[in-house]
């Protein structure tokens, strides 16, 4: 049977069309290369930062923090073809000059890289 029709034939019709806090948009990729932040008004007049581009990482290990520099994208076990264009998302492994990290944090949502060290 086709998509979008009754069984008899007739047309689902939507009952309305998305608002504009309901529509999605534009997929973000974030890159390495030099820090680089945008920010977007979300429903209720919130602010919410994401990154574009990023070069450093906080790094937690045995309840600290320290900042390491990323130094190439070494895999996303997501899509691996990430990798290869240097896009960081949550899980993917990074090499730092502290070893490889994992990343923790959405940097999309939270506007920061956070991660943890992978032996």
């Amino acid at each position: 049977m086709n998509i979008g029709r009754k069984i008899s034939g007739g047309k689902y019709i939507k009952n309305r069309k998305k608002k504009l806090y309901e529509r999605l948009g534009q997929k973000k990729n974030v890159k390495l290369g030099d820090d680089k932040r945008k920010h977007k008004r979300v429903r209720g007049g919130s602010l919410k930062t994401f990154l574009l581009k990023a070069k450093i990482v906080n790094v937690q290990m045995k309840g600290k923090s320290k900042k390491a520099e990323i130094k190439n994208v070494l895999e996303t076990p997501s899509n691996r073809f990430l990798a290869r264009q240097n896009i960081i998302t949550k899980g993917t492994i990074v090499e730092t000059d502290m070893g490889k990290v994992r990343i923790t944090s959405r940097p999309t949502q939270s506007g920061i890289l956070n991660g943890v060290l992978v032996k």
